[in-house]
């Protein structure tokens, strides 16, 4: 196999599920006893004023903290809200807690959050 260039694996990347892509950062850590975490972890001990400057959020998460009595209602606005299979979007409904989107800005998140509410969920923004 030929070796790949950062811009290949980057490209390969956006192929991959949230899920996939999770599965991936996990074995990876496994395989080289890392954690990915950790140098995010560092790089903002080491920038506090940065984190001081930023007054109003611009990024949340959307995060399904459970899915209630209308599971399969949730599924489905799960998958309309991001590129999952049926599969992969009951994965994410049965593994609550689970971040549904990351990095909406705030009108995504909102929406993304109010459409499950009325499926039933119930949702938090980080």
């Amino acid at each position: 196999m030929a070796k790949m260039s950062s811009d290949d694996l980057i490209e390969a990347f956006k192929e991959l599920t949230l899920i996939e892509l999770s599965d991936f950062v996990k074995k990876f850590e496994e395989v080289f006893e890392v954690t990915a975490a950790a140098p995010v972890a560092v790089a903002a001990a080491g920038a506090p004023a940065v984190a001081e400057e930023v007054e109003e959020k611009d990024s949340f998460d959307v995060v399904l903290e459970a899915a209630g009595e209308k599971k399969i209602q949730v599924i489905k606005e799960v998958r309309a809200l991001t590129s999952l299979g049926l599969g992969e979007a009951k994965a994410v409904v049965d593994g609550a807690p689970s971040v549904v989107l990351e990095g909406a800005n705030k009108e995504a998140a909102e929406k993304a959050k109010a459409s499950l509410e009325e499926a039933g969920a119930t949702v938090t923004l980080k």
